[in-house]
């Protein structure tokens, strides 16, 4: 650093691979219509991926997916004293579980690499030595104890701290002097007196007067590592993007970033910045909210298509919003023109009905659903494990008809493992102190119950049960049908309250049902796979169309 600004004592012109300087005029956003579309997603590493930042890789993936161009993601990690050990991977990793991979990122690679701006300090190096030459930067030799007390000044004035450009005037003689004991300075960007107008394809006309507003910002620290307003201008230069779709908090700085494009000679891309995403009551969305991290959501079996969904609905950018998009009718309806400068809020509590019809349309998918019941099974062993008396439960066909018969009721794969319907996994133990609380016949009523179904040549239909089971309780006296019924629901499935369907299913075949009570205290076979015989004794609850040659009877239990 002290050799190549001592050599710039003596300015000389820029290189002319850094083209020309463009005039005022000539630093619009009009781009070539031709132009191959390229976007990028620009996080900094210092978090892992949340609701906010999937948003923006979204409506920058959506953008150039509808324009056939490209989308890029690239790390800022220049403030190494910030990284998080993770990030790095785990935004990368997200995407690609959201379903909106980069077309080209630091994991797959691509023509205009590296994507760690750690790794392209030449870059930066160069586009600096350029300001330098031409005197639209300038060392600074301030110390941060200066700094500070400039800071601590200004707020005891009540004004916006800012740099006070000292080192701006400078000589010659003083910077040599000064290189001689700080051979490393930190390097600034002149601002000039009038910062030029830009059209945002959101926020329509701009203009920032930033130098009257704002000290000369440091481009290049003294480590030798840019700031962001460098590093952008540079990679986004280099790496050929046409359009920058990022958030809006960077609008009043988009002056001082053509200011450095007018500098170097570059041609600006367009602007598009989003309005923010926040919480339902208006307030930012911080990562200090464990809940709004993408990893959280995939744990809890929340679908990419779903989070997708509900982030796009609440905001802008579609003719209508609507529930239940896919990501490819996302692409088909964004349209950049309809974003506007509102704010999105984002409520989180319609995030499970969100879920659930993303899930329903999986469940009609029959490869999907095939995945579905991979997913399920490996849930149950999990949420289960040693508890499984019967691990054909595991079966697939078995797994593919409870995912057929809850579809619609559940939000998550994870509901099914919920205590709530541990009763199509395990057998509840039901003693018979919790059944004589329901009802002091429990004797009766158990007797009546095996004997209407094991009834020589009994064909009984849905509506058949529930009648002959209306019969039952009217011949008990002193027992309303309801209690009745609540019982067979605690025997069954170990559940006192519905408020689901449960269904009791036995099978016929000349066999005489076994295990339905047993002295009381309740042996649970599970829900019969349909690979196992007939001649089996089970109590089955929540199934579905049987085999051919085999008859179900569904016990509606409300």
């Amino acid at each position: 650093m002290a050799v190549l600004l001592k050599r710039l004592l003596h300015p000389r012109r820029p290189p002319a691979a850094l083209g020309r300087p463009l005039g005022r005029r000539e630093a619009s956003l009009d781009t070539h219509a031709e132009a191959a579309v390229r976007v990028r997603f620009a996080p900094s590493p210092t978090g892992f991926l949340h609701l906010g930042g999937l948003r923006t890789a979204l409506y920058n993936y959506i953008f150039a997916k509808k324009h056939r161009g490209s989308f890029i993601l690239r790390l800022e990690d220049t403030d190494q004293t910030r990284l998080v050990p993770g990030a790095a991977e785990n935004i990368e990793d997200m995407l690609e579980w959201a379903g909106i991979p980069p077309d080209e990122s630091p994991r797959r690679g691509g023509p205009a690499g590296p994507y760690l701006q750690s790794q392209r300090l030449a870059l930066y190096a160069q586009a600096t030595e350029a300001l330098l030459k031409s005197g639209a930067a300038y060392p600074c030799f301030c110390s941060p104890q200066r700094l500070e007390l400039l800071k601590r000044e200004a707020l005891r004035n009540r004004q916006t701290p800012r740099y006070d450009n000292r080192c701006r005037s400078l000589s010659e003689a003083q910077v040599a002097q000064k290189l001689a004991k700080d051979p490393k300075p930190a390097i600034r960007f002149h601002l000039e007196g009038e910062a030029p107008a830009f059209q945002d394809l959101v926020y329509g006309w701009n203009r920032h007067e930033v130098a009257s507003v704002e000290g000369d910002p440091v481009i290049l620290k003294s480590d030798g590592f840019p700031t962001y307003h460098l590093a952008c201008v540079v990679d986004d230069h280099h790496m050929g993007i046409s359009h920058v779709l990022r958030g809006s908090e960077w609008l009043v700085s988009t002056s001082k970033h053509l200011l450095l494009y007018q500098a170097l000679g570059w041609q600006p891309p367009c602007f598009a910045h989003l309005p923010l995403l926040l919480n339902r009551d208006g307030s930012k969305l911080s990562k200090r909210q464990g809940d709004i991290f993408l990893e959280h959501f995939a744990a809890a079996g929340f679908l990419p298509d779903a989070l997708l969904d509900i982030i796009t609905s609440c905001g802008s950018g579609f003719a209508e919003n609507q529930m239940g998009r896919t990501l490819p009718e996302l692409i088909t309806q964004f349209d950049l023109t309809r974003v506007t400068c509102h704010s999105a809020l984002l409520d989180l509590e319609k995030l499970p009905e969100f879920n659930r019809l993303h899930l329903r349309r999986l469940v009609s998918d029959e490869t999907q659903r095939r995945q579905l019941v991979g997913k399920l099974q490996a849930l149950v062993e999990e949420a289960f494990g040693s508890q499984l008396q019967d691990r054909h439960v595991l079966d697939a066909a078995y797994v593919d008809r409870i995912i057929l018969l809850r579809q619609g009721h559940i939000c998550r794969l994870q509901d099914l493992v919920s205590p709530a319907h541990s009763y199509l996994w395990t057998r509840p133990a039901v003693g018979r102190a919790q059944l004589g609380a329901v009802s002091e016949k429990v004797d009766v009523i158990a007797k009546r119950v095996l004997g209407l179904l094991e009834g020589p040549g009994m064909s009984l239909t849905q509506d058949m049960l529930n009648g002959e089971l209306k019969k039952l309780s009217e011949g008990l006296e002193g027992t309303k049908h309801s209690n009745v019924m609540k019982l067979l629901r605690v025997a069954l499935s170990g559940q006192l309250d519905p408020p689901q369907r449960v269904c009791a299913t036995f099978f016929q075949d000349g066999f005489q049902p076994r295990g339905l009570w047993d002295g009381l205290s309740i042996t649970y076979y599970g829900v019969c796979p349909s690979f196992l015989t007939p001649k089996e004794p089970f109590c089955a609850c929540a199934m579905f169309p049987l085999p051919q040659g085999w008859e179900m009877y569904d016990l509606l239990i409300f």
